[in-house]
């Protein structure tokens, strides 16, 4: 007897369908799709959610100097000679960083194993380099989803059916963050 649903796909094909399902879930917050792959899409997104629940405040906070380019009305770097080269101006500025202890540093590598990095593209920006940002989904697991099911004990996901898909008569289901 299996321990799993093997999807009809090859074991490469499986897991990079479920890696995609899961860091949509977690991304948009609800998917909808089969009931065979939500089955085993909430194995998985459960046990990241718990893993970011018990390392939640597993941190510390320092208070670093960096250096800053300095940047002028337009947005541009300032420029200054030195020794007859142009070279960018630099400000030294504190910042707060959060330094992740061992066992969170651990936690957040176990989650970037499943999840797929993310680039937002935003419409009005489209086709621009510069516009789009990478999505950081490890630290909003942690900062945003995690406080949020902190006192549950698992059951983080929902599956709702929806009903028989209309070409080949799979069952469909929403499955959502609670």
């Amino acid at each position: 007897m299996a321990m799993y649903r093997k999807l009809g796909r090859t074991s490469d094909q499986r897991k990079a369908l479920l890696r995609n399902q899961v860091t949509n879930l977690i991304y948009k917050g609800k998917i909808v799709t089969t009931e065979a792959k939500a089955k085993e899409i909430r194995k998985i997104a459960e046990s990241l959610i718990a893993l970011a629940v018990k390392e939640k405040d597993n941190f510390t906070e320092e208070t670093i100097d960096a250096k800053v380019p300095v940047k002028d009305k337009d947005g541009k770097r300032v420029k200054e000679v030195v020794d007859g080269k142009k070279v960018t101006k630099y400000d030294t500025v504190q910042k707060k960083i959060k330094k992740d202890n061992p066992s969170r540093l651990h936690a957040r590598r176990q989650m970037l194993k499943v999840l797929y990095p993310i680039t937002e593209v935003p419409t009005q920006g489209a086709g621009r380099k510069k516009a789009t940002k990478n999505v950081d989904l490890c630290a909003k697991l942690f900062d945003e989803i995690a406080p949020k099911y902190e006192g549950r004990n698992g059951g983080y996901t929902r599956i709702v059916k929806i009903g028989p898909r209309k070409g080949d008569g799979a069952m469909e289901v929403l499955i959502e963050l609670v």
